[in-house]
């Protein structure tokens, strides 16, 4: 990333690059739901995928703000007919597929999309304050280079380039507290190692955020690769 690279949210990104109005999606690893509701409010018709039942749940918890609705699912294996969907979603999530089925992920989302539908596949880099503060008890460098690798080999899963771009992201975390919580609920398999490590992390959480509207804000890299069904 170099010192250019525009700051921008990850929903104005969105928003800005895809059709959303009257589109069928599916955000695959929707985690709690955000953005398969920014979706639903730009005219969508959405359905929200999660394996993780924590996240899930909290999706579930959320008032609805259309017709949105969430499934429990893994992305190598999309509850959708084929060329059913107009786009499929990656939002922060194919890294999180398994290493071995990130290409199955990428064919099942070509299998769901009608023909010239598009996947959107938006991903953390490995770097920058946000990365750094994480990296202790959630260092994805090595999931996070497969994801961009699968992403690369794209045309072996019938897809086809479009468009790749970075932006810079604001990630915010109200106070140290909630980062420990989403950590945590995205991977309780680590908690022995957050409590171990809490007092560096809070230092680290100090010494890398900057205070900011609503609480305590990151620089994350993302990169953006927009693909399309051969």
């Amino acid at each position: 990333m170099t010192q250019t690279t525009p700051h921008r949210t990850n929903s104005e990104v969105l928003t800005a690059t895809v059709e959303l109005a009257d589109k069928k999606i599916v955000d695959v690893g929707c985690g709690e739901g955000d953005l398969v509701r920014l979706m639903t409010r730009h005219g969508a018709k959405v359905f929200g995928v999660e394996c993780n039942p924590a996240q899930l749940e909290k999706a579930h918890a959320q008032k609805p703000v259309g017709n949105e609705i969430y499934h429990e699912g893994r992305a190598e294996a999309l509850p959708f007919a084929d060329g059913s969907l107009d786009l499929v979603v990656f939002f922060n999530s194919l890294h999180h597929v398994a290493t071995d089925v990130m290409g199955m992920a990428l064919s099942e989302a070509a299998r769901v999309l009608k023909t010239g539908g598009q996947v959107y596949i938006c991903e953390p880099v490995a770097e920058g304050p946000h990365f750094e503060v994480m990296r202790p008890v959630h260092d994805e460098t090595v999931v996070r280079a497969a994801a961009y690798a699968t992403v690369q080999d794209a045309h072996k899963f019938g897809l086809s380039p479009v468009q790749e771009f970075t932006y810079l992201h604001p990630a915010r975390h109200i106070d140290f507290a909630h980062f420990k919580e989403r950590m945590l609920r995205i991977n309780p398999d680590r908690a022995d190692d957050f409590a171990r490590l809490e007092s560096d992390l809070e230092a680290a959480f100090q010494r890398l955020g900057t205070p900011g509207d609503g609480g305590v804000i990151f620089d994350q890299p993302m990169r953006v690769n927009l693909l399309s069904k051969i």
